[in-house]
Parts: C-alpha cells; sequence; structure tokens
C-alpha cells in the first residue's frame, strides 16, 4: 500500500526549541531577522516511525547504559545493502557520537604528531581541524573545476600521496560542500594511489543517501576487497533523517587490525557510551524510511531546480554548481568584487541572510557560499527574493 505524500511544504514552528539554527541567530551573527541556511539541519519532520519509536522507548522511563541489539545491526546491513548495494558484515561496525568525532579518532588512531593527511579543498572544515589538533600536517590536493564541474586532480594526487610524507587521505563522499558524487573510476584511481603508497582512507560517506537521480552513491570500501581492507566508512542516520541531535553514528571498518585500533582510541577518550534514543531512531529510520527518504529527496530536487534557474536567470553575475547530491547549493559571489570578511556582512545585513561562509572551508572558498535547501520551498524563494534585491539594490549598484 502506497503511503500519501508526505507534506514537506508545511512549515513546523522551531521557536524555543534550542535549535543552534533558529533560536540563536542573533547571538552568532547579530542580525536578529537573518534568514538561517547554513548548517546542515533540515526543516523537515523525520519519519514518523521514527517519532513512534522514541515515544515507545520513552515510555519504559529507565535510561540507563544501553547496547545495540541484533535488529540494529540488521537493519544498517539491509540499509546499505538494498540502497547502495554493498554487503556489510555485523562485525565491521562499530561506534561514534558522530562522524566528527570519527574522523578526529581516526587521526588519533592511525597517525603520529607530524604525519601528513590528505583532503581535497574547499571542504567541510572540520577536516582542517582534526588534523591541526593533532598535530599532523595538512596536504592539500585541491579539487579543480572543468567544464563547470569539480573533479579530483590525479596528477596532483599522485604527486601528494607518492611523497612519503601522506599517511591518511580524508575522502568527502558525496562532497561537501561541492555536492559532487565521485564516480567509480575516479574513487578506483585514488584508492589505488592510496594502497600503493600505504595511505589509509576515511571515507566520509554522511550525505551518501542525499542523492538526485540519475546520479549513484559508489561506498569506497565496496570496490574492491582491498579496498575495504583499506578503508574507514564513516556513516550515520543523521543528515538523511534529520536526526543529528540524537548523537548516533556508524562507522564501518572491515579491516580488524583497523577496527581494533579505532576502538582503542576511541577508549582513551571514553567515547563508546551509546545514546537510548538514538538507537531507536537509527533503527527506525532504516527500517521505515525509504518512501519518506524518496519523497523528500524529490521535493529538495525540485528546490534545487528552483534555486538553479533563479539564480540562472536573474542572478547570471553569480555562478552556481549544480549539486549531484546533498542539500547544499555552492554559490560563487566573486563577481562581487568583495573580500570574504565584506561578503559576510554584506549577505548578514544587507540581504539578511545567513549562509554558510566559503573561506571557512579552506582558500579555495574564498568569495562563495554555501546554503541550505533542506528546507520549506518558502524559505527558498525567500531567501532568492532577498538576495536579488540586496544585489540589485540602488546602493550597490551605486
Amino acid at each position: 500500500m502506497t503511503r500519501p505524500r508526505f507534506d514537506f511544504d508545511k512549515p513546523v514552528n522551531r521557536d524555543n526549541t534550542l535549535s543552534a539554527k533558529w533560536n540563536y541567530v542573533k547571538e552568532s551573527v547579530g542580525v536578529e531577522d537573518a534568514l538561517p541556511m547554513w548548517v546542515a539541519d533540515m526543516d523537515f519532520e523525520t519519519v514518523p516511525e521514527v517519532k513512534t519509536a522514541i515515544l515507545d522507548r520513552a515510555q519504559h522511563g529507565i535510561y540507563g547504559y544501553t547496547a545495540r541489539s541484533n535488529d540494529y545491526y540488521e537493519a544498517i546491513i539491509d540499509w546499505n545493502l538494498k540502497r547502495h548495494g554493498w554487503k556489510v558484515d555485523k562485525n565491521w561496525i562499530t561506534h561514534s557520537p558522530g562522524v566528527v568525532n570519527a574522523l578526529f579518532t581516526a587521526v588519533r588512531a592511525f597517525t603520529k604528531p607530524g604525519d601528513g593527511i590528505l583532503i581535497q579543498p574547499p571542504v567541510y572544515p572540520p577536516f582542517f581541524r582534526a588534523i591541526s589538533m593533532n598535530d599532523c600536517k595538512t596536504v592539500l590536493n585541491p579539487l579543480k573545476v572543468e567544464e563547470g564541474r569539480y573533479v579530483p586532480d590525479l596528477a596532483d594526487f599522485a604527486d601528494k600521496v607518492g611523497s612519503g610524507s601522506v599517511k591518511l587521505f580524508i575522502l568527502c563522499n558525496p562532497h561537501n560542500p561541492v555536492g559532487r558524487l565521485f564516480t567509480q573510476e575516479e574513487l578506483r584511481v585514488m584508492g589505488e594511489l592510496c594502497l600503493k603508497h600505504g595511505v589509509i582512507v576515511i571515507s566520509d560517506e554522511i550525505h551518501s543517501d542525499l542523492l538526485f537521480k540519475p546520479h549513484r552513491h559508489v561506498p569506497f570500501a565496496s570496490i574492491s576487497e582491498a579496498f575495504a581492507q583499506n578503508t574507514v566508512v564513516c556513516t550515520a542516520p543523521s543528515k538523511t533523517f534529520n536526526l543529528a541531535g540524537l548523537s548516533t553514528s556508524n562507522i564501518i571498518i572491515p579491516n580488524d587490525e583497523l577496527r581494533h585500533r579505532y576502538d582503542a582510541a576511541n577508549d582513551q577518550v571514553a567515547q563508546k557510551s551509546h545514546n537510548i534514543f538514538g538507537a531507536a531512531a537509527c533503527e527506525a529510520a532504516y527500517r521505515h524510511g525509504e518512501e519518506w527518504l524518496d519523497q523528500l529527496m524529490s521535493y529538495i530536487d525540485e528546490n534545487r531546480r528552483y534555486a538553479v534557474g533563479f539564480i540562472e536567470a536573474r542572478l547570471p553575475q553569480l555562478k552556481v554548481y549544480n549539486p549531484e547530491g546533498t542539500y547544499f547549493l555552492w554559490l560563487d559571489c566573486r563577481s562581487l568584487g568583495l573580500g570574504n570578511q565584506e561578503l559576510e556582512h554584506f549577505l548578514l545585513h544587507e540581504a539578511k541572510l545567513w549562509f554558510n561562509q566559503g573561506y571557512t572551508f579552506g582558500k579555495e572558498g574564498d568569495g562563495f557560499v554555501r546554503i541550505n535547501i533542506g528546507c520549506q520551498r518558502s524559505t527558498v524563494e525567500e531567501a532568492l527574493n532577498r538576495l536579488e534585491q540586496a544585489v540589485h539594490s540602488p546602493v550597490r549598484q551605486g
């Protein structure tokens, strides 16, 4: 039986919910009426069965230390097989409160101070922090633009991983913020180079369910057994089903030795406790959330098409990169002729828009912004109208 369509147009009042996105705008950026479209947090209610599962568990009234059930692991295994064609073994799955926590843990587990870690900017800011805060060396392999599309610079990648100083490669796929889903061939080339030079791969795949047709996600460890034995895959239901506040991620490590080293690094900071409600939500989401997700991505795809069309037609001086996945737009504002701080001030004070500033994703993001379109269409329309009015304002034109 087919469910009726979910109403993603329905506004959800987030006032007085301690929402980091909505309830602290003035405290964070100093502009009370700035429209927040920054952090990776959607404005949609999650899967109904997730809410039911949390409420059912809450009724028990005792919330002590908890373990994971076989049903929990089977839900993860079934989801990965059905959605991505990847057969995961239960023994490969270990825990982290979040993917960012897992990145820091992996750096501690697999490197020592001074080791090189390769990343591909413009990229998610915690990648930089995980490296610097563990006294490692950041090695940059910036993505390049070819025919209006970001692609890996494979020649530079080969030079960097072949230098002998790189011990770890942190891959972001789907890529945040540019929205690329790397092809199997792109991944294969990078993976073979990492194998050749003894570089372990940490693959952040947290956005792997958020895809626009006909694009598909290729789990890095699924490409070959050799890749699986050299890879730590970071996954979570948090972005897919809007569950970030429940602090539940699943880190998939097929190699026994790597998994033991990862777990040992977690033990060093006592970071192995499980969130009771996160477990209930994760299992329910993977068991019952497929139709909701399919409808969600159709809705966000319509947001994407609307936004890209609007910018191309009415703000042609800006360049928008059409994402293949995630719920972000990566927007090039360099033609406005503003420095990073000037652009941020202009967007906040003139356009009343709170976007992620591109410079936080590395110097390759200077003059760019990341926009979260995982929200009601009315919010997207309001944001783009504000942006158009600010860009075309008489003061600015003068």
